[in-house]
């Protein structure tokens, strides 16, 4: 069995980013073992082959052993879906024997090796970053960054590492409870997907480092404290560290505009991402219908609404009546959620 273990979550209109970070994985660690955990699945006729894909493996959602699968799959959007799935998907791999199991998100590239993490995991069951590591020093990073932070959770978890020992097979089990019953962007109610839950980990867990490297998980809501520079030998920096891996989150969305706000004076931050849209370009994924998610619509088609999926994970009476809530028609959820509000 390989000694470290990483995988990812994604769906196969993230496939490119898994690939992308499956292909730096391999560059820097060609004797880690790559999982893609797979919370999706294939349109009609599309053509998906994993022999073809960088992975050593790929999970699919009935393997990972969750109750009730349809509803509680229901119950959940694209980005809770995927994030929900990370708790169970490192129990897993622990179970099975693993010693070292790393997590990153599928947009994240590597850009040097991690054997650091490899090591802290000799000494330490849970290794974290947060999102910020100096004080912000203006009122606007203060608002983007730190409220941020206190909003989404002190820690980015893009990216977790736990060791096979007693305390990290124990986090491991709490945090697949946790992320099972509660994974949701419910910002108000004190949750954020799978993140707000690890600020407890440090106080309910022995062995927990806290990983202050700077070239660790570099992304537009830091990079204003961890400048981009690339040296004559071509090594890249970040606030003079070696830059192990950057997160290229929301990158043609929100990320891009915090990537400009927070690091405008910084050429060489743009030519990373100038690389990385590139890489994500060769590794295109063909034929996939655009908006795919096969668990993003009813049986007919149409789309779920937030509102349906949160309303029937809130109920149990709902769960019960409609076993399938995916299915359409005459006494299905979809229509009996539509004459409760009146459409």
């Amino acid at each position: 069995m390989a000694e470290v273990h990483c995988f990812t979550s994604a769906t196969f209109a993230y496939l490119d980013r898994a690939r992308v970070l499956a292909e730096t994985l391999r560059r820097h660690h060609p004797d880690w073992h790559v999982t893609l955990c797979l919370p999706d699945e294939e349109p009609p006729g599309f053509a998906f082959d994993p022999a073809n894909e960088p992975f050593d493996r790929i999970v699919r959602l009935p393997e990972l052993g969750i109750p009730d699968l349809a509803a509680w799959r229901f119950g959940h959007d694209v980005v809770e879906l995927c994030t929900a799935v990370k708790g169970a998907m490192l129990a897993l791999l622990l179970e099975e024997g693993a010693r070292k199991v790393v997590y990153l998100d599928p947009d994240i590239a590597l850009f040097s090796s991690l054997r650091p993490v490899e090591a802290l995991l000799e000494r330490h069951s849970v290794v974290l970053t947060p999102h910020l590591l100096r004080p912000e020093e203006t009122e606007q990073g203060v608002l983007d960054n730190e409220i941020g932070a206190l909003k989404h959770g002190i820690y980015n978890l893009g990216f977790i590492a736990v060791a096979g020992t007693g305390e990290g097979r124990r986090f491991a089990r709490w945090w697949r409870a946790r992320l099972l019953a509660f994974c949701r962007d419910d910002i108000p109610a004190g949750l954020f997907t799978d993140q707000r839950w690890c600020d407890h980990v440090p106080a309910l867990f022995d062995g927990v480092h806290i990983l202050r490297d700077e070239g660790f998980n570099v992304a537009s809501w830091n990079v204003a404290h961890r400048r981009i520079e690339v040296d004559p030998d071509g090594t890249i920096r970040a606030a003079g560290r070696p830059l192990r891996f950057f997160h290229f989150t929301k990158l043609g969305t929100a990320g891009r505009l915090m990537l400009e706000r927070n690091g405008g004076d910084q050429p060489a931050l743009f030519e990373l991402t100038k690389w990385y849209e590139r890489r994500l370009t060769c590794n295109a994924v063909a034929m996939l219908p655009e908006g795919w998610w096969a668990y993003g619509s009813y049986a007919d088609g149409t789309p779920i609404p937030i509102t349906h999926r949160r309303l029937y994970r809130e109920r149990p009476d709902l769960r019960a009546r409609f076993r399938d809530p995916y299915a359409a028609g005459p006494h299905a959820l979809a229509q009996w959620m539509g004459e409760a509000s009146g459409t």
